[in-house]
């Protein structure tokens, strides 16, 4: 009798853990997926970005699917940390490019996965105004500080324990020197912008 049973057990875990091998793998390639999305997005190589992208949100829909009677290993913390990558190259994408934030039901990720990985994007267009201000067009970048702004001021409505939000208000800590830091530089370069207009209006007078 035992013996049965002790059967049922041993395999009701070997395909445990033959899903939590499988969904590893493909949360792997799922974050260095994300990881190439995010250089294609910096690049402007958008077509490939948005080509990479859809990668990463199939083999987030196969992640589920594998984890579906298994959800003990769905929420170890493993796939939650790829659909965070997946969240945060997504948003920055749909940010550039198409102009909107996209919320968790369309990216089809967990909460608090999207919350973390939207509070990653405070720092890539934090890089975004940096090249703007070297390329000399400050201006463009105040759209951008208001993004993050808005984002930063969104993570601070979940103020929740850690146990639920796994790091939120670190994220949110983090956000708020970003977007202090990123209205210093930009404040900076526009004042130096207008600086150049008035003495390039001055020297042309003079002349």
């Amino acid at each position: 009798m035992l013996a049965n049973i002790s059967q049922r057990l041993f395999d009701n875990f070997e395909a445990k853990d033959a899903a939590r091998e499988s969904a590893l793998k493909r949360s792997r390639n799922m974050v260095r997926l994300c990881g190439r999305a995010i250089k294609s997005i910096h690049r402007e190589q958008n077509d490939q970005a948005k080509e990479i992208i859809a990668q990463a949100a199939t083999i987030n829909t196969e992640i589920k699917s594998l984890l579906a009677e298994h959800p003990e290993i769905y929420y170890a913390g493993f796939v939650e940390h790829a659909q965070q990558e997946y969240a945060e190259a997504t948003i920055l994408y749909c940010i550039l490019k198409e102009n909107r934030i996209p919320d968790n039901t369309y990216l089809d990720v967990e909460d608090s996965a999207y919350l973390m990985g939207l509070g990653d994007v405070v720092g890539e267009l934090r890089r975004i105004i940096l090249d703007l201000i070297r390329l000399d067009k400050p201006d463009e970048g105040e759209k951008f500080l208001e993004i993050m702004d808005e984002i930063y001021t969104t993570i601070l409505l979940f103020d929740f324990p850690d146990a639920l939000m796994k790091g939120l208000r670190h994220k949110g800590d983090v956000a708020r020197s970003l977007v202090e830091r990123t209205r210093g530089d930009l404040t900076n370069a526009m004042g130096q912008d207008k600086l150049k207009e008035q003495m390039s209006k001055l020297e042309t007078k003079l002349e």
